[in-house]
């Protein structure tokens, strides 16, 4: 590891940012100044001050300590939503690629009934037919999202299928399951994994966006694309209720993909 972090120093550099990140996220409670969820009518949309770094809202919570907390309940939702949709479209993409004929009809048409649809409006109506709440967010997110990965690997296991060492497991008597476990599933982990990295920052606006418009997480949780819809409508009164949470999003957001970039050049063979 430490040698692939010199040969790659952007990668590195990268990573370290990721890191830190995670590590806000994780260890969020301590490192917040205040509690996110304490409220004062005495310091209602106070402006930023020694006392309040960054502020405070309708009630009087401390946005710096909000913002702290969003970082670990984003990436939360974000980091379990790329996971569901790496295993659900990989399998789908695994049993229709391997044994083919009506198998690979009927998901390769569901997936492209599901492609066929603008993802987010597909979204906001699953959403708003389940009701705002991080679950249902995650869970219209993966309806809509499962489809790019099970045709990625589709494809994938499509060219390894024919390959000697495949064939030669099957005239040897290898079980399915362990020829999709010991041998396709190692080859298509690396781009899957890229293909994942990838999506962090896109699956974040996405969640952010379902929340800003009231789908997703729900007050009093301090998601990020909640706290803009909150602070909206004080953008004259109180800007900074929406330029800080703004720039916590645009901020995790492009370093996840400059790392997802640099991952793909560490992890794809063929960029070497």
């Amino acid at each position: 590891m430490i040698e692939v972090f010199k040969k790659n120093r952007v990668f590195a550099v990268y990573s370290a940012a990721v890191i830190f990140i995670l590590f806000v996220a994780i260890f969020a409670p301590y490192l917040a100044p205040q509690d996110p969820f304490d409220g004062n009518m005495r310091n209602v949309l106070q402006p930023p001050s020694a006392e309040h770094l960054l502020g405070t809202d309708k009630l009087g919570r401390d946005t710096l300590s909000r913002i702290i907390a969003g970082t670990q309940v984003s990436l939360f939702m974000t980091i379990c939503l790329v996971i569901l949709l790496a295993i659900v479209g990989s399998t789908v993409g695994i049993t229709s690629g391997y044994f083919g004929g009506k198998v690979e009809m009927i998901l390769m048409r569901l997936a492209d009934m599901m492609l066929a649809f603008p993802g987010v409006v597909l979204a906001i109506a699953i959403a708003g037919i389940l009701g705002g709440s991080v679950v249902n967010t995650i869970l219209a997110l993966l309806i809509v999202g499962w489809a790019k990965y099970a045709r990625l690997v589709r494809s994938l296991v499509i060219k390894l299928r024919n390959n000697d060492f495949i064939i030669a497991a099957q005239v040897n008597g290898t079980k399915t399951i362990n020829i999709l476990w010991r041998h396709i599933l190692p080859n298509i982990l690396p781009m899957v994994v890229i293909t994942g990295a990838m999506d962090i920052g896109t699956m974040m606006m996405e969640i952010a966006g379902l929340s800003f418009l009231g789908f997703g997480a729900q007050p009093p949780t301090p998601e990020w694309g909640l706290m803009l819809n909150e602070g909206r409508q004080y953008i004259q009164t109180a800007p900074w209720l929406m330029i800080y949470p703004g720039a916590a999003i645009f901020i995790v957001v492009a370093t996840f993909n400059l790392w997802g970039d640099s991952l793909r050049d560490v992890l794809d063979p063929r960029q070497q």
